[in-house]
């Protein structure tokens, strides 16, 4: 099972992420927790500029944009 974090505050950009994350491990028939972090301290624990930031697996993914759905697929899949 990955394990998926969106970092940041909860902004619509952040729920946006977070739905286009869902829909692509779905879409892939990828099984996959997902945590939503919003306390600032544990965000820029991943080195993040700008948010929203996307995490698989404890590794920094995609920060300050909201990527498409294939996008995400391939990084669940690496």
């Amino acid at each position: 099972m990955k394990n998926v974090k969106i970092l940041g505050s909860g902004c619509a950009n952040c729920k946006k992420l977070e739905a286009v994350a869902r829909a692509a491990a779905a879409g892939a028939g990828i099984e996959a927790e997902f945590v939503k972090v919003t306390d600032l301290q544990a965000i820029m624990a991943y080195d993040l500029l700008s948010t929203p930031g996307l995490v698989i697996d404890e590794q920094l993914v995609c920060s300050g944009r909201i990527p498409t759905q294939a996008e995400v697929r391939q990084w669940l899949v690496a």
